[in-house]
């Protein structure tokens, strides 16, 4: 039965899904009721909705995943329709069919349909009844360590371990060798279970060096299911995506055509409605297996969109209401290209752990097929409770060189402060010949070498080192006179001069030097006055090289504009506690500013290792594992405490043989960044 399109529907989610789910009903004239946690009162999808209604603590458990809240909340708001967005509740068939119990419309497939589609042993074995290829694996029902074990020498390694409930990499693990599969089923099962609710996984042959390839499809209450085309997702770091485009370079016609018609008969043959995503994957001989189906919007749904020029999230909507697809097959075609690219919050130079921070600059430019989807604004707070995602940006142009051009452009203009984020290593990719060529695959980013610091260290220009040091020299000159100024009001002073007034800068002659540490060499930075006057012009001068002059002009957000002459150099400059961040071609510089020594590790040779006492938590989470004692010996790399955040688990390992003196927390604590967990004799 068709009905009217809903007045009100309530957003179960955060983020930037959320603030993208309020743009559409703008557009629809429907009204968006947001719910949120107590850390997100004054989230940007709290402020863009019409409505928004508390609904517990930070932790999602009590929040977010709290299905009696939600259903309050949309009978408190009269609210027609819920849309999970993704992750969360987007694929709890428990919270779809309590919408439906509620008589409120849960955007997406039935209860029964997600039930079947998101266990993927359950999926497995419907694909495999219509025909479709699987990848070989073991998708039974028992769970027993010793079956599992013994399946698992059956597929042969490496092998997969993986959450049947999960997605987005979590409650996955990959398995090198026989004797280290049960400890890694441990935490695939803690992992899953932690995630979603059910610890139950299967296995599944790893296969070497394939391709991500999805197909989007949609289906309405009538049986009418088309595709949407393809997204390529291969390259992924810990199994999670991070660079999505469409469409894939390595499907021809006819293999696009047969993927989308398999995915649509599993679709039929499910039963499916509402917007949904197979996920395959493709070999180096052509040949595509299913993976799993995704019964709720994608991540990288915007590619999609930009290519075809649907809004899924309208057809979503329309889908819901009892509203007929209107779409057939025919009419779908790709036009151009689009590639996404998913701005974390993380750290490169500790292996990519999560960044929590208030924004303190956000510059992602828009502009001509670029495309921002955020739910951070300059100001917001990323937080240990939730995924570290900033923003996604989407660029579009009329063909994949085309597309490729404008996202290193864009991310080149680009500029974040307040949090480390994985910008340099998006830069990377984007720049490296082999994915420009089109040879990307699952291990793309472990081939070439991209998830090391070195893999991502580029020269350091002189401009970032001029900028970082005129826009320090400022601000000292600029506290030096207030402080002159407050103090004229107390005592008597001599004339002020606050070229003699610098704090840690020191004058030389008529010039004053700054140093800066990076990537273990110093550099200093000779600044004097111009003779130039009524101009705001400097000579500067790096280490021994030549003297130049330069105009330096201070923007908004802490933006320095250089000018040698006609030639102008842009420069984003934070002075923090004891770093300057120099933010330049989407670059971030961490220039460290001259501190005292550390004394004990000038002892020890500067070897911060051998003198390590205390280890800390790297970031606020939760205690999952503690697999020492008091007085326990332990070896070099021994895994001590695992740590829980974000959604992944971060072991905590001895940095030398020695012995522990003190375990601070036990499982389930809830610790925060920085506190000490294990105390080293």
């Amino acid at each position: 039965m068709v009905r009217h399109m809903f007045k009100k529907v309530l957003i179960a989610n955060r983020g930037e899904i959320a603030v993208r789910i309020m743009a559409t009903c703008r557009e629809m004239g429907i009204r968006s009721v947001a719910v949120y946690s107590e850390v997100d009162r004054g989230a940007r999808h709290v402020r863009e909705a019409d409505e928004a209604y508390l609904i517990g603590p930070a932790p999602a458990a009590q929040s977010y995943l709290n299905i009696d809240a939600i259903l309050a909340v949309a009978r408190q708001s009269s609210a027609e329709a819920i849309h999970p967005g993704y992750g969360f509740l987007s694929e709890n068939a428990d919270f779809a069919n309590a919408c439906e119990q509620a008589g409120i419309i849960f955007i997406g497939p039935p209860a029964a349909v997600m039930r079947l589609m998101g266990s993927k042993i359950a999926a497995k074995h419907l694909t495999q009844a219509v025909g479709a290829p699987t990848v070989p694996g073991y998708n039974g029902d028992s769970q027993d360590d010793e079956i599992l074990l013994r399946e698992a020498a059956r597929i042969g390694f490496p092998l997969l371990i993986k959450a049947s409930a999960g997605g987005g990499g979590k409650g996955m693990r990959e398995v090198a060798a026989r004797d280290a599969f049960l400890e890694q089923l441990a935490g695939a099962r803690r992992e899953a279970q932690a995630a979603f609710g059910d610890a139950t996984v299967f296995l599944e042959r790893l296969l070497q060096h394939p391709r991500h390839i999805e197909i989007q499809i949609l289906a309405d209450q009538y049986g009418n299911v088309i595709h949407l085309g393809e997204r390529e997702c291969s390259i992924q770091r810990r199994h999670q995506k991070i660079l999505e485009e469409s469409p894939s370079i390595a499907l021809t016609p006819a293999l696009r055509a047969e993927m989308g018609a398999v995915a649509v008969r599993i679709a039929q043959e499910a039963g499916y409605v509402n917007a949904g995503t197979l996920e395959f994957m493709l070999d180096e001989q052509q040949r595509f297996y299913f993976l799993e189906m995704n019964t709720r919007l994608q991540v990288e749904h915007p590619v999609t969109e930009l290519v075809t020029g649907l809004d899924l999230v309208r057809h979503q909507m329309r889908i819901a209401a009892g509203e007929h697809l209107g779409i057939t097959q025919e009419q779908i075609t790709q036009r151009g290209h689009a590639i996404e690219v998913r701005i974390y919050a993380e750290d490169p130079a500790h292996n990519f752990l999560p960044s929590t921070g208030s924004i303190q600059l956000f510059k992602l430019p828009e502009g001509p097929g670029v495309r921002v989807d955020s739910g951070i604004e300059k100001g917001d707070e990323i937080s240990q409770f939730y995924d570290p995602m900033i923003a996604k940006l989407i660029v579009y142009g009329e063909d994949r060189p085309a597309a490729i051009a404008r996202l290193q452009q864009t991310l080149a203009r680009s500029a974040i402060a307040g949090v480390i984020t994985n910008s340099a290593l998006l830069q990377a990719i984007s720049k490296h010949s082999a994915f420009q060529d089109g040879h990307t695959h699952t291990s793309f980013l472990e081939e070439y070498g991209l998830l090391q610091p070195a893999g991502l260290e580029e020269d350091l220009p002189s401009e970032v080192l001029l900028a970082a040091a005129w826009s320090d020299v400022q601000q000292e000159m600029q506290e030096a006179e207030s402080n002159h100024q407050h103090d004229r009001g107390t005592k008597s002073t001599n004339s002020y001069n606050p070229w003699q007034m610098l704090g840690p800068w020191r004058m030389v002659g008529t010039a004053i030097i700054c140093t800066y540490r990076f990537q273990e060499r110093d550099y200093k930075i000779f600044i004097k006055k111009s003779g130039m006057s009524g101009q705001n012009v400097w000579r500067m001068q790096i280490n021994d090289g030549l003297e130049e002059e330069i105009a330096a002009i201070v923007g908004e957000d802490s933006l320095v504009l250089l000018r040698y002459g006609a030639r102008q150099e842009r420069a984003y400059v934070q002075r923090q506690k004891d770093v300057t961040l120099a933010i330049m071609h989407g670059r971030s510089y961490f220039l460290q500013r001259r501190l005292a020594p550390d004394v004990e590790s000038a002892v020890h040779g500067g070897s911060t290792v051998s003198t390590q006492r205390t280890l800390k938590a790297p970031m606020a989470g939760t205690i999952v594992k503690v697999q020492v004692r008091d007085g326990e010996t332990v070896q070099a790399h021994q895994v001590l405490v695992i740590v829980s955040a974000m959604k992944m688990e971060h072991a905590i390992s001895a940095p030398y043989d020695g012995k522990v003196g003190h375990v601070y927390y036990e499982e389930g604590a809830v610790v925060a960044g920085g506190a000490t967990l294990v105390e080293m004799e």
